[in-house]
């Protein structure tokens, strides 16, 4: 003797274990090329002031990527170390249409 299963009924099989099964596959692993662990985005502003003449900001997740902006006069400033004076403010150049300084 031979049943005939409906194909609605088979849908609703296939539905309800996909629903049944979906908190388990949303928590796997993924295998393969996928990192084990995502890497959290870089949470920086652009640097700007608001009350302030000379802010200081991050561009990058590289410490040596640190500048102090004059919000008055544009002027840029890297944040450098070096072994003799320690710490100080290296200025940033860049030229105007005319190729100066």
């Amino acid at each position: 003797m031979r049943h005939r299963v409906s194909r609605g009924l088979i849908v609703l099989l296939v539905a309800s274990c996909f629903l049944a099964l979906s908190p388990l596959i949303a928590h796997a692993q993924g295998f393969g090329l996928s990192p084990s662990n995502a890497q959290p985005e870089p949470q920086f502003r652009v640097l700007s002031s608001s009350g302030g003449r000379y802010v200081f900001g991050q561009i990058s997740d590289s410490s040596k990527d640190q500048f102090m902006l004059d919000t008055l006069t544009g002027r840029l400033w890297r944040i450098a170390e070096s072994g003799e004076i320690g710490i100080y403010l290296r200025p940033v150049p860049y030229r105007d249409r005319k190729g100066k300084c």
